[in-house]
């Protein structure tokens, strides 16, 4: 490459001040001298035209008949607006001529690099400053239409500012911990849109497809979800309306599993035409076990007795219920194992789903159980005799959460009409099924047929702890011939069904707004604790509805049926987008 190209893509590589102007390239004259002589001779043609044709009116003249004069200047006009037009109408034309699309990309390429500058200037003025100071990060760059652009068509020079670009890199070198992005920041969207870029480039793994813009991650933050790059979209269907205890209820379901919400459905119909549902709340208490050790097995009892001691009662929930405006200590239950025991206490928790409330009155208790035992060693506050997200026979037998049982008559005709099948042979395949088939398979509370498929549905989609499905869908599920055998009796009885209306993901917009479906949205004022519990037994119906219909279906032989005609899919996923 000679000295004459490299002066040229030097010059060329030059940012400009101001928009390139290509007509002036054609014009020996100065730009201005050319502009005015071209507006004289257009306004001076535009007002001999008018003189001549106001003359000719007057004197009943036929305007078509020109002269030499009048011809000329008619030419001397075109000539100009010509002119004009192509200076000052170069824009129009060109978006006439260039899909408009590319004039916005350009406008934002424009606005990329003034951007850029700024930053530049940002940064020149904070030198002296660490990297991922407030003095550079104060601003975040604005959302421009190359946002809304595929992640797959775009390049991230183009939506990158220098300071994101640093920012990224000390996150890819392990400089700046991901997580401590959102408080360096100060903006969360942009923290989430750094961390995501990041692991990219991190894993060589493209994230396209899993949405970024949309969601509030304000809403998030220090509460729900840690380290954000994106949300995951789940379908929300409904299912009813659920006729239960007097009252309709629309049910949230968000699910990707075909059939589910149909199927939920088509119970909701025939609960609804029988007369509908009924419910009892029998118990409504969250637990939390600490396992604490002494030096003897003697000292581990004489706390045992100490705590189930009726007349120790009264002080202790005085300490528990100290810690909370709804936490009301109920119940004290002990297991001993060698000189380690295990204290499960039992509590009211209004309409939060209460673990957290839990453990700090059980940490208040722990304190002062250490007055009068200064032996004693709280080894965790949770020992699992809880037993939180994990199947356990306490949960079965004693309840954690909510205990409901849900009951229902399904009309002879119904069976027939809606469900396809009839009660004897319900009854019979809920017998070997439910009860002697899960009993050979050992089953630990899985008496049902699906009770987890509906709890889990109904769990995301009102902001409920998924995992909390384990025991939540402990559930036996009993049917019986009534009404000399014409009619079906069914009852699903769940002992621990852990839900809340308020704290968690109960406040996220989505859920929220599932909750305010429901009629149960935050807490209730009149009735403390009403919300949680009539948010359960709404749980416990959909499971009473989804038990009828599967049940129904294995009964009529339509599972294998309906499932491999609504829950395939023919599309092919290799071509699927976002």
């Amino acid at each position: 490459m000679d000295v004459k190209q490299q002066s040229m893509i030097q010059e060329s590589q030059k940012p400009s001040t101001k928009k390139h102007d290509s007509s002036s390239d054609a014009l020996p004259l100065p730009l201005y001298l050319a502009n005015g002589v071209f507006f004289t001779i257009f306004f001076s043609a535009v007002y001999y035209l008018l003189l001549r044709w106001r003359e000719k009116i007057r004197n009943s003249a036929p305007l078509h008949v020109l002269t030499l004069s009048e011809i000329g200047a008619i030419v001397a006009l075109l000539v100009s607006f010509i002119y004009l037009l192509c200076f000052f109408g170069i824009s129009f034309v060109q978006s006439l001529i260039i899909p408009r699309a590319t004039h916005d990309i350009l406008d934002e390429l424009e606005e990329i690099d003034q951007l850029m500058n700024e930053e530049d200037s940002r940064t020149a003025l904070c030198a002296a400053a660490p990297a991922l100071s407030d003095c550079q990060i104060a601003s975040p760059r604005p959302k421009s239409k190359l946002d809304k652009i595929d992640a797959a068509d775009q390049l991230p020079a183009l939506t990158l500012s220098e300071v994101d670009e640093d920012i990224i890199k000390s996150v890819v070198e392990g400089k700046t911990p991901s997580y401590s992005l959102e408080s360096k920041l100060g903006d969360t969207r942009r923290a989430a849109a750094l961390r995501r870029e990041a692991l990219q480039r991190i894993s060589g793994k493209s994230l396209t497809g899993l949405p970024l813009e949309g969601f509030d991650y304000d809403a998030i933050l220090g509460q729900c979800c840690e380290m954000p790059v994106g949300y995951v979209q789940i379908p929300v269907g409904i299912a009813g309306p659920l006729l239960l205890d007097g009252r309709e209820f629309s049910v949230p379901m968000a699910t990707t599993e075909g059939c589910l919400v149909a199927s939920t459905n088509r119970g909701c119909k025939a609960i609804y035409v029988s007369g509908g549902a009924s419910s009892v709340v029998f118990r409504d208490a969250m637990t939390r076990a600490p396992v604490v050790r002494f030096g003897t097995a003697k000292r581990a009892a004489d706390l045992k007795f100490f705590l189930e001691d009726p007349l120790n009662f009264e002080a202790l929930s005085l300490v528990f219920n100290s810690s909370s405006r709804f936490a009301r200590l109920q119940s004290i239950k002990c297991a001993i194992a060698g000189k380690n025991l295990y204290i499960r206490f039992s509590c009211g928790t209004g309409d939060a789903m209460g673990m957290n409330m839990v453990s700090k009155g059980v940490q208040n208790v722990m304190d002062f159980l250490h007055k009068e035992f200064p032996d004693m060693d709280v080894i965790g506050i949770s020992g699992n005799y809880c037993s939180d997200k994990k199947p356990a026979a306490v949960n079965w037998i004693e309840g954690r959460g909510k205990s409901v049982v849900c009951e229902a008559i399904i009309k002879e005709d119904v069976v027939k009409k809606v469900l396809k099948t009839n009660v004897e042979s319900l009854v019979e395949l809920n017998m070997l099924k439910n009860l002697t088939g899960s009993a050979m398979a050992g089953a630990l509370g899985g008496f049902n047929a699906h009770a987890s498929n509906i709890v889990s549905a109904i769990f995301i989609a009102t902001g409920q702890d998924p995992a909390q499905n384990i025991e939540s869908s402990h559930c036996i599920t009993m049917m019986e011939a009534v009404n000399g055998g014409k009619d079906l009796h069914i009852s699903v009885t769940m002992p621990s069904i852990e839900v809340g209306t308020v704290g968690g993901g109960t406040q996220l917009a989505s859920q929220s707004a599932c909750l305010n479906l429901l009629g149960v949205k935050g807490a209730s004022k009149e009735a403390p604790g009403s919300n949680a519990r009539q948010l359960a037994t709404i749980v416990a119906g959909a499971v009473l509805a989804g038990e009828l219909s599967l049940m129904s279906a294995l009964a009529a032989g339509q599972l294998v049926k309906s499932h491999m005609k609504y829950n395939r899919s023919n599309k092919d996923v290799s071509k699927a987008s976002s």
